[in-house]
């Protein structure tokens, strides 16, 4: 296979920084990271979801991916995760495109909340100080955090996803160079 692309410059410790980065975004709900070395996935990858993919997935973790078929070869060559064709069986689904509806993903169960899906959701822009208000653990009060390219309707889902708790999915937003994460516990009320 010519033309593949490669990963991360350095596999080991861009990796150790990029799931710092995710770990970060996920105890400090709704703060951007900025990943200091990203790789360059094909397109339509942006650089924070290749890193996140590279740092999180592995052959033990089912992937579905609707990136196409380079974003694809290059994710099974760097992390040798098993690809599924249905976004219910998966561990962490990627949404370059439309993603699918957050009830559609696998939620765990009460007995077993950690058998859920993580969405990794590609947006175009990520900001904080502005936009939905979100509130939960990891917040001391309240945090604004803008996010341009956000679905439809997401925020009603959102409500749906976090009244399952402690079931739910968890969403990481990747936007460039930069993570941000909504865990399954946080509330996000419209600007």
């Amino acid at each position: 296979m010519s033309g593949l692309l490669p990963g991360f410059a350095d596999p080991v410790l861009d990796a150790q920084s990029a799931f710092r980065a995710v770990l970060e975004a996920m105890s400090r709900p709704g703060r951007v990271q900025r990943l200091q070395r990203p790789p360059s996935p094909p397109a339509p990858l942006c650089p924070a979801a290749g890193a996140v993919l590279l740092a999180l997935v592995d052959a033990g973790t089912p992937l579905f991916l609707d990136a196409g078929a380079d974003a694809l070869e290059w994710v099974r060559f760097h992390a040798g995760c098993p690809v599924v064709g249905d976004a219910a069986e998966a561990d962490f689904v990627l949404a370059a495109g439309v993603p699918p509806r957050l009830a559609a993903l696998r939620a765990g169960t009460d007995e077993d909340p950690q058998a859920s899906a993580t969405l990794i959701l590609q947006v175009e822009a990520l900001e904080e100080g502005a936009g939905w208000r979100l509130t939960g653990p990891g917040i001391e009060h309240e945090h604004r955090l803008r996010v341009v390219g956000a679905p439809e309707g997401f925020v009603a889902e959102w409500a749906a996803n976090a009244a399952r708790f402690p079931r739910g999915v968890d969403v990481i937003l990747c936007a460039g160079d930069a993570v941000a994460a909504l865990p399954r516990s946080i509330t996000i009320r419209e600007g």
